[in-house]
C-alpha cells in the first residue's frame, strides 16, 4: 500500500514537471506576442492589421491553454486531497485495527495472570497423600497409568476418590443417626416403663412398712437417710457411710441420723441458674442503692464476714451409742440435766485422746482466715460453735499433721482405721461415765437422803 502510494505521488509530480513546464512555455509566448503587438502599434501599425489580428489569436490561444492548464491543476489537487484523505482513512483504519489488536493482546495477557493466579476450592482440602491414595483408592479412580505422569489428571483422581469417601461418611452418617434414633426411642419406651412402676413401687414401699418394723428392717428409713446424705460436706458424708458400716457389721447398738433443714442445703449445694443471676444481679443493684444510702463501717464489715464464716451447715450427723437400754448421743449430744456434769460434752468427749481438748482447731489454714475476720481467740466461739476434736476430724477423713516428717492422708480409709478404736474408747468412757454417775446417785441415797 506504501509502495503504491509512494509510485502515485513520483507519477503525480512528473506530471506536475509538466504541467508547470507548459505554463512556463505559454507564459513566454504571451509576454513575447504582446511585446510584438506593443512593437507594432508603435510603428504606426492600424488597430485591424492583420499582423496585429494574427498575434491576437495566438495570444488568445495562449490565454486558453493557461485557463486549461490552471483548470488541470485544480483538479489534479482536488484529485490529490481526495486520495490524500483516502490514504488516511485506510491509515485510521489500519490503527484503529492495531489498537483493537493491542487491546485484545492486553486482555488476553490479563486473562492469563487471572488463571496463573487462580486459586482453585480444592486446594482448601486437605487430600490424603498420593501413597495412601494408591493403596486405598480403587484402579478405576486411581488410574496409575495416566495419573502418575499427569499431575492434573492426579488431582481430578483425587478428588473424585475424596468424593467418594464423603458420600460413603454420608452414608454412614445417615445409618448412625438412625440408629441413634431408633436407640432414643427405646430408651424413652424404658423410661415411660419406669415411671409407671414407681407408684407400684411406691405403693409396695407403704404396704411393707408394718413388715420392716416387725422384723427390724427400715429400708425406706435408711433410702431416705442416704438420699439425705447427698447434701452432707464431705467429711460428714465420710462419717456417715463409716459409721453405718461400723454400726451394722461390729455394733449394733450405734445408730447414725441426719438432722437440720434438707431444703437448705440443697438450695446450698444448687449451682445458681441463668433466672437467678438476673435476680442476684438486680438484688446487688439496689443492695448498692441501700449501701450508698448506707455505708456500713468496718467493725460491721468484719462482724458479717465473721458470722457467714462461722455459719453452721444447714445438716449435722447424730451418733447414738446405746449403753445398757440408756441411749447418750456422742455428737450433738442432748443428755437429760439430772444426770449432772458427768456427761456434758466438755467432761465426756475431752482429752479422749491424749492432749486432745477440742479448744483450738487442728486445720493451720484456719488461722489464716480467722485473721481475716478479726478473731483472735477460737476458744471464744467454742461455746457457741462446739468442739473441734482431733479425732472428729480423724473420723471425717480429715487429717492435720503437726510434723513435717509426718504423711498427710485424706478420705475414708484414714475414718475405717480409726473407727473402731474411737468408738471403744467412747464406750468405755460412757460406761465409766454412767457408772460413776450411779455411783454418786447412791452415795447421796444413803449419806443425804434430803440432797435427791
Amino acid at each position: 500500500m506504501y509502495v503504491s502510494i509512494v509510485r502515485r505521488w513520483s507519477w503525480m509530480a512528473g506530471t506536475l514537471s509538466r504541467t508547470t513546464l507548459q505554463y512556463k512555455e505559454s507564459c513566454e509566448s504571451l509576454a513575447t506576442l504582446m511585446s510584438e503587438i506593443q512593437d507594432l502599434k508603435a510603428n504606426g501599425a492600424k488597430e485591424g492589421c492583420a499582423e496585429v489580428e494574427q498575434r491576437r489569436m495566438q495570444s488568445c490561444i495562449h490565454f486558453m491553454n493557461l485557463k486549461k492548464l490552471n483548470r488541470l491543476a485544480h483538479m489534479r489537487l482536488k484529485r490529490g486531497r481526495d486520495q490524500t484523505h483516502e490514504a488516511k482513512q485506510r491509515v485510521d483504519v489500519l490503527h484503529l485495527q492495531l489498537q483493537n489488536l493491542l487491546y485484545e493482546v492486553l486482555h488476553l495477557q490479563k486473562e492469563i495472570s487471572k488463571c496463573l493466579e487462580f486459586k482453585s476450592k480444592h486446594e482448601e482440602i486437605d487430600l490424603v497423600s498420593e501413597e495412601e491414595f494408591y493403596q486405598e483408592a480403587p484402579s478405576e479412580i486411581s488410574r496409575p497409568h495416566h495419573t502418575k505422569n499427569d499431575p492434573h489428571q492426579l488431582t481430578l483422581a483425587r478428588l473424585d476418590w475424596e468424593l467418594e469417601q464423603r458420600k460413603r461418611l454420608a452414608e454412614k452418617y445417615k445409618e448412625s443417626q438412625a440408629t441413634k434414633e431408633k436407640i432414643q426411642k427405646s430408651i424413652e419406651v424404658k423410661k415411660e416403663h419406669l415411671t409407671s412402676l414407681q407408684p407400684g413401687l411406691n405403693a409396695i414401699m407403704q404396704a411393707s412398712l408394718p413388715v420392716q418394723q416387725y422384723l427390724s428392717m427400715p429400708f425406706e428409713q435408711a433410702q431416705k437417710q442416704t438420699e439425705i446424705a447427698r447434701h452432707l460436706p464431705p467429711p460428714l458424708y465420710v462419717l456417715f457411710v463409716q459409721a453405718n458400716a461400723y454400726g451394722q457389721a461390729c455394733d449394733k447398738n450405734l445408730c447414725v441420723s441426719i438432722s437440720g433443714d434438707v431444703d437448705e442445703a440443697k438450695a446450698l449445694s444448687k449451682p445458681p441458674e441463668d433466672s437467678q443471676d438476673d435476680e442476684s444481679d438486680s438484688d446487688a443493684e439496689e443492695e448498692q442503692e441501700k449501701t450508698k444510702r448506707r455505708r456500713p463501717t468496718t467493725g460491721g464489715q468484719l462482724d458479717d464476714k465473721r458470722r457467714e464464716m462461722l455459719k453452721r451447715h444447714p445438716l449435722s450427723l447424730c451418733l447414738d451409742l446405746k449403753c445398757k437400754g440408756n441411749p447418750v448421743r456422742i455428737i450433738h449430744i442432748l443428755v437429760p440435766a439430772s444426770n449432772g456434769d458427768l456427761l456434758k460434752a466438755d467432761t465426756l468427749l475431752s482429752c479422749l485422746y491424749t492432749n486432745d481438748q477440742g479448744r483450738e482447731t487442728p486445720n493451720p489454714a484456719n488461722r489464716y482466715q480467722f485473721d481475716k475476720v478479726g478473731i483472735v481467740c477460737f476458744a471464744d466461739y467454742v461455746e457457741e460453735l462446739g468442739h473441734p476434736y482431733t479425732w472428729v476430724q480423724t473420723l471425717g477423713g480429715l487429717h492435720f499433721p503437726r510434723d513435717a516428717s509426718e504423711a498427710v492422708r485424706v478420705g475414708s480409709s484414714l475414718s475405717a482405721s480409726q473407727m473402731e478404736s474411737t468408738m471403744k474408747l467412747l464406750r468405755g468412757r460412757v460406761q465409766s461415765r454412767l457408772a460413776l454417775h450411779k455411783a454418786v446417785c447412791l452415795f447421796r441415797a444413803q449419806h443425804h437422803p434430803g440432797l435427791q
